[in-house]
């Protein structure tokens, strides 16, 4: 049987996150009569930052395009969701990527091949502020996957120090006016933050992050008669503030970038990674939690250590041999600070925390950004990724977790 690579392992897990959504939204009940449909259509343009040694080298690579075609449902404005989660809309987009430049020839002749990717992605925002009875400003953030990357490859594509894999993560965040044009129509300008990488799966892992301006209109499936949102008092009784418990257990594959004198080289092959967190999370409200987590890791490629080996006769390049050390080494304890944003089906939550368990490497501060997405039974899927002080790419958290209440 063929084995799966990590970015066909990803894809498939984003598979069955958008399956999961769908089909939970589908369950809800009424799902016809409680939700407002639409059809929506943007236009994006912005300019990429050169973050990266070859876009600042050679800078062939400024500005990109791209093309949205999206479904999303919303709560009708009498209930009490709409009021409570900012009239909150979510679904499912898919997005076509012009990026300029794509073939050039550089300086030294070489040509570099970034490609022009797909994407796939899950998204879900609300009102920040009403600004007349047609004009909000809203926020929206969208986490996917895209494909058709042209990754580094050492013969044919060794310019290209951007992107490692075929698949990669595709993460957005914006704000936007939106003015409504009729009983169907609404029209939607906005910015946003967009970056792609691959999680740390695949060297190199530079990524691409960019900003841009959006444009566009959505139309609403079928018109409903409903009062007025702030004319309906909330269907829900006072909130009680209380203490749930997430557990949460993760894993995933990484490669490596061991220090070596003159800069750094790739380990070979992928290491596992396994994890788990335990937050007392304090309930301030229906839509905020802040809490403190316990969390473990098992890092396979912790404290990893390369020895450079004598150059042979006729060869250019050092050639390395690479250490691990024992188990106990590779593990880690920490504690961080947690604040979560509830809304319907999904929870966004934001981690600073540091271990006070770990050898070497892991004796430092991490930072962690996790999407989760609710099942049933207060069971969720978990979407994360971890950084080291601020600035290193760590590792990918892919798992499942239970809320206690």
């Amino acid at each position: 049987m063929k084995r799966l690579h990590i970015q066909e392992r990803v894809a498939l897990f984003m598979a069955a996150l958008f399956v999961t959504i769908t089909v939970r939204a589908q369950a809800d009940s009424s799902f016809a009569q409680r939700f407002i449909h639409s059809i929506e259509a943007e236009a994006r343009a912005g300019y990429i930052f050169p973050t990266n040694y070859t876009l600042k080298a050679y800078a062939p690579i400024d500005h990109l395009q791209s093309y949205h075609l999206r479904y999303a449902f919303r709560f009708t404005p009498h209930t009490p969701q709409a009021q409570l989660y900012l009239n909150a809309y979510q679904g499912i987009g898919l997005a076509g990527y012009c990026i300029n430049n794509t073939k050039q020839h550089l300086p030294d002749g070489k040509l570099l091949q970034i490609g022009s990717p797909l994407a796939v992605y899950l998204f879900q925002g609300g009102t920040l502020a009403r600004l007349s009875s047609r004009l909000s400003l809203n926020y929206e953030w969208n986490f996917g996957v895209s494909f058709g990357w042209k990754p580094y490859d050492a013969e044919y594509n060794s310019e290209n120090h951007l992107i490692g894999s075929k698949v990669n993560a595709y993460l957005n965040l914006g704000r936007a006016l939106q003015y409504v044009l009729s009983k169907d129509f609404s029209l939607t300008v906005g910015v946003t933050g967009t970056h792609f990488s691959n999680g740390n799966t695949r060297y190199p892992n530079s990524g691409l992050n960019a900003v841009d301006c959006k444009v566009g209109v959505a139309y609403q499936l079928k018109s409903q008669k409903t009062p007025p949102a702030n004319n309906v008092p909330p269907q829900w009784g006072p909130f009680r503030r209380h203490i749930s418990y997430d557990l949460t257990l993760y894993g995933s594959v990484r490669r490596k970038a061991v220090g070596v004198v003159g800069g750094e080289t790739a380990a070979p092959g992928t290491y596992g990674v396994m994890g788990f967190s335990l937050a007392p999370m304090y309930n301030l409200g229906h839509k905020y939690r802040v809490g403190i987590s316990l969390d473990g890791i098992l890092d396979r490629s912790a404290n990893i250590w390369a020895e450079e080996l004598p150059v042979a006769l006729g060869e250019s390049k050092a050639a390395y041999e690479f250490h691990q050390p024992d188990t106990r080494n590779q593990m880690a304890l920490g504690l961080s600070v947690r604040g979560e944003f509830v809304m319907p089906y999904f929870t966004v939550g934001i981690g600073l925390g540091g271990n006070f368990l770990g050898a070497g490497e892991l004796k430092c501060f991490y930072q962690t950004l996790a999407l989760k997405i609710d099942l049933i039974h207060n069971s969720y899927l978990h979407i994360g990724y971890n950084l080291r002080n601020f600035h290193d790419p760590n590792y990918l958290m892919l798992g499942v977790g239970y809320r206690f209440l």
